[in-house]
C-alpha cells in the first residue's frame, strides 16, 4: 500500500519536479548536490533524477520532533 505522499510523486523526480515540490530553486538543488546535501540522486543519460523513495526518506530524516 502506498502512502498519500507516494501517490502524489512520480517514481523518479526531475530536478524541476523536486524544486516545485519543495518550493526551492533548481539552483538550490544543484548547490546541495555539490555540497553533498539533500537526498540521493541518479545521473542517467545526463539527466539528474531523484528516486521518490530517497526523497521521502530524506523528508522523514528532516522532521523535527514534535
Amino acid at each position: 500500500m502506498t502512502s498519500p505522499d507516494q501517490a502524489e510523486l512520480p517514481p523518479r523526480l526531475t530536478e524541476r519536479e523536486l524544486s516545485e515540490h519543495w518550493r526551492v530553486t533548481t539552483r538550490t538543488l544543484q548547490r546541495w548536490r555539490a555540497e553533498g546535501f539533500g537526498p540521493r540522486w541518479l545521473r542517467i543519460g545526463g539527466r539528474i533524477l531523484y528516486p521518490r523513495d530517497e526523497v521521502l526518506a530524506y523528508e522523514r530524516r528532516q522532521r523535527e520532533p514534535g
